[in-house]
């Protein structure tokens, strides 16, 4: 042990050594700081809003100026975008615009949503009695600023409202500035048939796969230039569209990699998990044959029924390797929502990272098993015709619902799923605004 004498005297002459003591906190504070800094924040993520910031404003500076957003639209220190423009000065800042859920993602799929305010701030629903913005009020502005958190899924409607938007902006004369996001899912991970033609609804508006691997950015400028702006009217529009863009975001980063906090984007999308397990099997939600976790504490984690044989499709299952997925046998019992309050036998779905995550069509993978054990949830007559058009309308789709519920091999069924998927890649290359590395 330390001589107690020596300690008190070590101590006493440390205290009195007042200014050895300045010098050592401060050139340790400075080493720790820039120790911090080149460890760190030289590699951290900047959003689109913090560029917007660090370039003190300019983009908008003496411009009247809406902003479309929810509440996922946010800097890398979780502080909502709209709170930031609505305390700074050199811009005029008359509207926020919202998409479906609402500015607080409490409203469920397919309700309305009435128009509200934040900051003494009007916030125009565009999943109410509108879903295009109008015109007399974008021709009050100079700019629209759009930044809200899409999670990379194209039956997501942010993507269909922000087609809109841009739109709208082309329509009305004034330049709309995207403030770039990370697409949560990846920008490699791209899987789906794109929308076929007549098939364009709001749940499958542009012709990309289902899970397009693009950030907001990205595709908002893939939709200006492919002529895929179009007013009500059905006429091509093209919009002054401008990415501000993120800094140190790579295309292999998941929402993990990010170091970004996550903010429910809706009700039943809660983590990014929830993101991945509704890429695989939100479409078959829609058919209200199976639960797929919705009304558990985990959304789309889930698929069951309260009848099903899950060793035998665990044994099918197990014959395939998901990348980038881990499913286990499971008991689950949703407390509303399919099968509420009855216990249901099925399986857990967790997500660990890959870069060959192919959501959909493994989600549809999983499915044609289930459909060798339990070929009686798949005769068409058993789905009411507003699913099915839902299941369409989803998937982008009149011909998968057909192929899935007939006697077509597996296959048959995939080519569907992804039918215009390696033309797309070749597309999307040149409107890539990031690095895989």
């Amino acid at each position: 042990m330390i001589n107690e004498t020596l300690f008190i005297n070590l101590i006493q002459a440390v205290v009195k050594s007042k200014l050895f003591i300045l010098f050592f906190l401060i050139t340790n504070f400075s080493y720790s700081c820039s120790y911090a800094k080149s460890k760190d924040e030289s590699q951290k993520i900047q959003l689109g809003i913090d560029n917007l910031i660090a370039n003190n404003f300019a983009d908008i500076k003496n411009k009247k100026v809406a902003l479309f957003t929810n509440f996922s639209g946010r800097n890398v220190d979780g502080i909502l975008t709209a709170e930031i423009l609505s305390k700074q000065k050199g811009f005029t800042l008359k509207y926020f615009f919202s998409p479906e859920h609402g500015f607080y993602g409490e409203n469920h799929a397919g309700e309305k949503v009435e128009n509200n305010e934040i900051f003494g701030i009007p916030i125009i629903s565009l999943y109410g009695s509108l879903r295009r913005p109008p015109l007399n009020i974008l021709r009050e502005l100079d700019v629209v600023l759009i930044d809200i958190q899409d999670i990379g899924i194209r039956s997501y409607t942010f993507l269909s409202s922000v087609n809109y938007m841009l739109t709208a902006c082309a329509e009305a004369g004034i330049k709309a500035i995207v403030l770039d996001r990370p697409n949560p899912i990846g920008g490699n991970t791209v899987d789906g048939n794109i929308t076929e033609k007549g098939c364009e609804t709001f749940m499958s508006l542009v012709p990309v796969p289902y899970i397009h691997g693009l950030t907001l950015g990205e595709i908002s400028l893939m939709m200006n230039k492919e002529g895929w702006l179009k007013n009500a009217e059905g006429k091509a529009m093209k919009c002054d569209v401008s990415v501000i863009k993120m800094s140190n975001w790579k295309r292999y980063m998941r929402w993990e990699d990010c170091d970004l906090l996550w903010f429910p984007t809706s009700p039943q999308i809660p983590t990014p998990d929830a993101i991945r397990g509704a890429a695989m099997f939100g479409i078959f939600g829609e058919l209200s044959i199976f639960s797929i976790g919705i009304g558990t504490s985990m959304p789309f984690q889930y698929l069951g029924t309260p009848a099903m044989k899950v060793n035998k499709v665990y044994e099918n299952i197990n014959k395939h390797n998901f990348f980038g997925t881990l499913i286990q046998v499971s008991h689950f019992k949703p407390f509303y929502g399919k099968f509420a309050n009855t216990s249901c036998k099925g399986f857990i779905f967790k997500f660990p990272p890959s870069q060959n995550f192919a959501p959909y069509t493994t989600g549809i993978k999983i499915m044609l098993e289930v459909k060798k054990i339990h070929p009686e949830l798949f005769i068409p007559e058993i789905v009411m015709e507003s699913r099915r058009k839902m299941f369409e309308k989803v998937t982008g789709s009149n011909h998968l619902f057909n192929k899935i519920f007939s006697d077509a091999t597996d296959e048959e069924i995939l080519e569907v799923a992804t039918q215009g998927l390696a033309d797309f890649l070749i597309k999307r290359e040149k409107y890539l605004l990031y690095p895989n590395e």
